[in-house]
């Protein structure tokens, strides 16, 4: 039984509905809406169904005259005949209204009355007993079996007559197998090594006393040859203790205490950290920047303009050499175009298909891209003088730049200064694999915060990595240099909470986070070790450090060279995190940190991967070495470098 179906214009005005479950008029509202925003608007038309809650929704899109068919019913339910009845309706509907769609435009939706209600109760009828007919068939009976048809003298069996047949069929086999070798290598007198089975007609010639005689010597050679084997093999020592031990170097210590380096006195003391003495202008390259602007990524697309200016020059010049064929072009094309096929898109669609994949866009995602455009261009009627290349180029570089925006913008200041007002720390814990740059980039931020005038308070949670809190340790040192108490009334702008090596992560966040809130600082930044998405103990402990302390934000840092891995890891961090979670709704991941930028010239894929797999915006794109190389994401540069030929 189906919930509702509906239709309305891209344009967002409903044209008809129908309820199929009593109650409220809304029932069908919120559905619908959830399905414009995570589908429609973020260009995810590759598949024709969405859940939402209790309801599965399946659509049609009409691009034509711009209108989507929505029929939602039960999840639950399994009805074989929605697709029939969505293309059915679909069909009728545009044929009975093609006139006032045309001529009227606009002004028929909106002055216009669909009274849609009986053709579509016919056509649920017609497609309800079209699934009633394609029914399963039923089980055969015995009458109608194959076995019905045996006598009963044909299914007796005498004892004794099987074993005869198949020492026949044996012979037989013999038989053929002596007459194939001998005919193969007749000059070959046959001889018996005993090393070899003993063949099925020399058994028949042989007496039973030989052939057991025959079997003993086998079995006997087979033991001996086992047990010389088994004495080669050295014995395991028994003595040996199992486990791994660790490793004492000659010039190390094998102390633990030693190599704990959490003192109590360090966390939040500026004379346990001395500031070092270094140029400034060795960390910050850039002299031109303004202080706390986090720039745009910039990408020169000249190549791309002058590649139009020769296509269109071209085209004009064939429009020219046309003649009288140019003209009855342009006149077709004034009087309309016919509308795209799937067969007119598929070779573009190919080659689009393998230049995403090139430019390091995952394999299944560039497939996905690629089908939602095919089904959003789908009959669609071209624009007068365009071909179905520069179509579907358009319309994918608009499905890309909807993909690299998604629904939840993150402006981190505007959040600080939110907590601020409540008087609270704001808590930002960075996850990611090992290697991507979670503490140099976590530094970046660090700086960015600082120049807009937040104090910060780094949290190093990475209590597994050696040399991890060092790092944090150097950063601060240098961070402290930059921005000395001197220019903030006294004030250091960033201090390290640490604990050493090998303790619970989850409980230094936590006790960081308290400290940061009894000393009045505006931002907690919380390291975390780095760990594979396929490590399901760290996992777990990512998961608690992140349901343990509640942080605003949890940002994944990926680097820009991967392809594939990119939507493994991101999906299995998601998973991790929703699996592990005691809360009831799992906290997961709030946004993307995209680092090693500027490794990469045009292979941007990464960026489309990583925000179409979450539907997660970038906040941050590292693309240097310094505290300055730091952008926020540029969604039409990223979308130019990508469709670079």
């Amino acid at each position: 039984m189906l919930d509702f179906f509906t239709i309305f214009s891209k344009g967002g005005l409903v044209l008809w509905c129908f309820q199929g479950v009593r109650g409220p008029a809304a029932a069908c509202t919120a559905p619908v809406n959830a399905l414009i925003r995570s589908v429609l608007l973020q260009e995810r038309g590759g598949n024709n169904s969405f859940t939402h809650e209790a309801l599965t929704l399946k659509y049609k899109l009409d691009n034509q005259f711009e209108l989507v068919f929505v029929v939602g019913f039960q999840k639950i339910l399994t009805l074989t005949y929605v697709d029939k009845l969505i293309d059915d309706v679909h069909k009728e509907f545009r044929d009975k209204y093609r006139n006032e769609f045309q001529q009227k435009g606009t002004l028929g939706l909106l002055n216009g009355t669909f009274d849609f209600k009986e053709d579509f109760l016919r056509l649920l009828r017609e497609a309800e007993e079209s699934s009633k007919v394609r029914a399963p068939t039923a089980m055969k009976t015995f009458e109608q079996s194959a076995k019905s048809q045996k006598t009963v003298k044909s299914m007796i069996e005498t004892r004794g007559e099987k074993p005869k047949e198949k020492t026949k069929n044996k012979k037989n086999k013999g038989s053929k197998k002596e007459g194939a070798e001998a005919a193969a290598a007749p000059k070959i007198v046959p001889a018996v090594k005993e090393d070899l089975p003993v063949a099925a007609g020399d058994r028949e010639e042989l007496t039973k006393d030989e052939i057991l005689q025959k079997n003993r010597e086998e079995f006997f050679r087979k033991r001996l040859k086992g047990g010389e084997k088994s004495n080669k093999s050295p014995k395991p020592d028994t003595s040996k203790d199992k486990g791994k031990k660790p490793r004492v170097w000659d010039l190390g210590n094998s102390n633990a205490k030693v190599l704990d380096y959490s003192n109590s006195t360090t966390n939040g003391n500026a004379d346990a950290c001395p500031v070092e003495e270094y140029d400034p202008d060795m960390v910050l390259v850039d002299p031109d920047r303004e202080p706390g602007r986090l720039r745009d990524l910039e990408y020169e697309s000249e190549e791309e303009t002058e590649e139009e200016k020769v296509v269109h020059n071209s085209s004009s010049a064939s429009v020219k050499k046309g003649g009288l064929g140019g003209m009855f072009g342009m006149l077709k094309g004034l009087v309309g175009s016919k509308s795209l096929t799937r067969e007119d898109m598929d070779p573009v669609l190919e080659k689009m298909k393998d230049h995403l994949i090139a430019k390091n866009v995952a394999a299944d995602i560039a497939v996905q891209l690629c089908e939602s455009v095919a089904k959003k261009l789908e009959g669609k009627v071209m624009g007068t003088f365009t071909t179905v290349t520069s179509t579907v180029k358009q319309a994918l570089q608009e499905s890309l730049v909807q993909i690299l925006q998604p629904q939840r913008r993150v402006d981190v200041l505007r959040d600080v200064m939110d907590a601020q007002r409540h008087r609270r720390p704001y808590v930002i814990v960075f996850c990611g694999v090992n290697g991507v740059g979670k503490s140099t980039n976590l530094a970046k931020i660090s700086f960015w915060l600082i120049e807009n005038g937040f104090s910060v308070l780094i949290a190093a949670c990475d209590t597994f990595r050696a040399g991890a809190v060092e790092q944090l340790r150097t950063h601060t040192r240098r961070l402290n240099a930059l921005h000395p108490p001197e220019n903030h009334s006294g004030h250091t702008m960033v201090q390290l909470y640490e604990k050493g090596y090998g303790k619970d992560a989850a409980g230094i966040a936590m006790e960081a986070i308290a400290y940061a809130r009894n000393q009045g600082f505006d931002v907690v930044l919380v390291d975390t070790a780095g760990r594979m998405q396929d490590n399901a103990p760290l996992m777990t402990a990512l998961a608690k450090l992140i349901a343990v302390n509640t942080p605003d934000l949890v940002l994944f840092v990926g680097e820009a060279l991967v392809g594939n891995e990119a939507v493994d890891q991101l999906v299995k961090f998601n998973k991790a995190l929703a699996d592990h979670s005691m809360a009831q709704t799992p906290r997961l991941i709030d946004g993307i940190v995209l680092t090693k930028f500027d490794t990469i010239d045009d292979k941007v894929g990464a960026a489309i991967s990583m925000t179409y797999i979450t539907s997660k915006p970038i906040v941050f794109v590292g693309t240097g070495q310094t505290y300055c190389d730091l952008r926020s994401l540029n969604a039409k540069a990223v979308v130019a470098a990508l469709m670079k030929a």
